[in-house]
């Protein structure tokens, strides 16, 4: 097998791949420290992609940056250019809540709002109007808990706390209130992290089946949830996109030397 050393390998598009969003030169900076280093990356629509790294190597960073989360941080300067679907999300004239609807964002950790069950979901859509009338509602809450696997579950106690789920509940809830707003693209970081084996797959086996609705990008430090979750893979190190293509050749046949060292062990 022959390894590159210093060249991004870029990957090959199939002719029925649609790009949902791309990053072009993209550059962060907290305070003096650069954290992300000219970051080129084509998100495909209605595929799953995994960033992989060591710790501290920008995946998250570059997460934040596809629905500006990074604007919620004083020293955090973003350059270079973020598309989602030919418009630069950077534009001073795009609307971030609007933007934040359209790409909705799932956390490490399960963080339900202190409200019923009912309410985390609801809270998107009633404050973006997206609904006129309370069965509207219920349909947005009732369709987001089945899409989230959560349904049957919750359904006889929509007017309980959210906080009052196990782990792996609240993080589906989380999931549902994300998708609630119906958004174009789904970003996850690292959402599996604090759950056990079990709940792990129930989300695993979910992002697989939100695909079919959604574009998903998902930090991950388990390299065999990348493999079994997501169709695209990109090795990020120390702040650099070392190489991403299809996962199966990423983690069987990589092109650049690093990415072989990291799926090996031998950095990380």
């Amino acid at each position: 097998m022959s390894v590159a050393t210093d060249i991004l390998q870029p990957s090959v598009k199939t002719a029925n791949e649609t790009v949902k969003m791309s990053g072009r030169n993209v550059s962060v900076h907290y305070g003096e420290k650069q954290a992300l280093f000219d970051v080129d990356l084509d998100i495909v629509a209605n595929q799953v992609i995994s960033l992989i790294g060591p710790s501290g190597c920008g995946k998250s960073t570059f997460l934040r940056c596809l629905n500006r989360m990074n604007d919620t941080i004083d020293i955090c300067k973003v350059s270079g250019e973020i598309n989602l679907e030919g418009q630069d999300i950077y534009d001073k004239a795009i609307d971030v809540v609007e933007l934040r609807a359209r790409v909705g964002m799932v956390f490490q950790k399960p963080n339900p709002f202190p409200k019923s069950i009912y309410e985390n979901v609801a809270y998107g859509p009633r404050i973006h109007g997206m609904t006129r009338t309370k069965d509207e509602l219920d349909e947005i809450v009732t369709s987001s808990l089945r899409r989230a696997g959560l349904w049957e579950e919750v359904k006889d106690r929509l007017d309980q706390p959210g906080t009052g789920l196990s782990g792996g509940q609240q993080q589906r809830l989380c999931i549902a209130r994300a998708i609630a707003t119906k958004p174009e693209v789904l970003l996850m970081d690292e959402p599996c992290s604090a759950l056990d084996p079990i709940a792990t797959a129930i989300i695993e086996e979910l992002i697989d089946e939100l695909r079919e609705n959604f574009t998903i990008v998902i930090v991950t430090h388990s390299m065999q949830q990348a493999a079994r979750v997501s169709q695209k893979t990109a090795f990020f190190h120390l702040g650099k996109l070392i190489e991403e293509g299809p996962t199966e050749q990423i983690f069987t046949n990589p092109h650049h030397k690093k990415t072989q060292d990291y799926i090996t062990g031998r950095i990380g």
